[in-house]
């Protein structure tokens, strides 16, 4: 069973889009919104959320964009996400230890998110195979996203024709690459090539480029996951900006 699709990764989850900050590190989905929006203050018409699990990144966008479609694989955290534009609050329990829970309630409202939801949208779809009528967006975000795919050349090949010209692409993630979800002669870095280290940004580079164009310098950007009430991930992202040129290169 996929584990996106389990109660177990569902109430994770959710704690790490909307439950308290642990350890002083700010919610992440928040943060990075914040940074793309700090580096992307021109038309704020449409965004693209991809990878967008329980939602918090699109509502964070929807705060200023006038529409914003999120995407995910998982059908148990669209339908969550569905729920929380809908209703404006979700339940979920989180495992205290071994066969402890307790009950959580997410509320929009206490976030200040009611009114972001109505502009947001949620789709569930494959990162790698995206419907060609999405249309063009001014800001499209990939988070935490490109160690998960089992192409990330494939997936990476459709976002120039997604990013308007003038618009950003923002990519999240710690590059935990591991076999159990891309297979590594699909990997674009995080190995040897030629005698020296091909890291995961440059890879994103001969992916991306000519037509996107590095913002530098990358970030990074710290986030906690609550496993158990005493058990924590502790991660830390690169987060790459590329811009759309409002002329491609000759």
């Amino acid at each position: 069973m996929n584990p996106y699709e389990t109660d177990e990764l569902l109430g994770q989850y959710l704690d790490f889009h909307y439950g308290a900050e642990h350890f002083g590190v700010p919610n992440y989905p928040r943060a990075c919104v914040e940074l793309a929006l700090a580096t992307h203050s021109d038309h704020r018409e449409r965004a693209l959320d991809l990878g967008c699990a329980v939602g918090r990144s699109t509502f964070e966008l929807a705060r200023t964009f006038d529409e914003v479609i999120g995407i995910d694989l998982s059908h148990r955290f669209i339908a969550t996400a569905d729920v929380l534009a809908n209703t404006g609050q979700s339940d979920y329990r989180v495992r205290e230890e071994g066969e402890l829970f307790s009950q959580q309630t997410v509320e929009l409202s206490a976030l200040g998110l009611s009114d972001a939801a109505a502009r947001a949208h949620f789709q569930q779809g494959d990162a790698c195979a995206l419907d060609a009528s999405l249309g063009t967006f001014d800001l499209v975000f990939a988070g935490n996203l490109i160690d998960r795919l089992p192409d990330p050349a494939a997936f990476l090949a459709q976002l120039p024709n997604l990013v308007k010209p003038g618009g950003l692409l923002v990519i999240s993630s710690p590059y935990t690459l591991l076999p159990e979800y891309t297979s590594p002669e699909k990997w674009i870095g995080g190995f040897v090539q030629d005698g020296r280290p091909l890291r995961m940004l440059e890879g994103l580079r001969r992916q991306l480029e000519p037509a996107l164009e590095l913002q530098t310098p990358t970030r990074e950007l710290p986030f906690v996951i609550r496993e158990t009430a005493r058990k924590y991930q502790h991660t830390l992202a690169e987060v790459s900006l590329w811009r759309r040129p409002l002329f491609p290169s000759t």
